[in-house]
């Protein structure tokens, strides 16, 4: 597959992590009242809100053409959850950094 045509679905990834997992993680701790969530719990939380998007690929059809996508999809998906379990997404750990500090 060409760069070019997965660079929206990198560009996606890139951005879902911190856009649906860590703002809703922050939105659930925060009606939780759980100011200080541990960096652990709030990756955990992360993950789980980011979840949701799992099965994103399946909104393709299983044609040819779009077989070397979905695959991208389904690998990115699981490099992006194993980066935010251990703490390598920086911008999760900004949001976590963030949230802790204000709230």
């Amino acid at each position: 597959m060409r760069n070019d045509e997965r660079f929206e679905i990198e560009r996606a990834y890139d951005l879902l992590p911190h856009v649906v997992g860590a703002s809703w993680a922050c939105i659930w701790f925060r009606l939780n009242k759980i100011k200080k969530p541990t960096i652990e719990e709030f990756r955990q939380k992360t993950v789980e809100y980011f979840a949701t998007i799992e099965k994103l690929d399946e909104a393709y059809p299983d044609e040819e053409s779009f077989l070397e996508i979905k695959k991208y999809m389904k690998i990115r998906y699981k490099e992006e959850i194993e980066k935010i379990l251990i703490g390598k997404n920086q911008e999760i750990e900004k949001r976590y950094s963030r949230y802790v500090d204000y709230g």
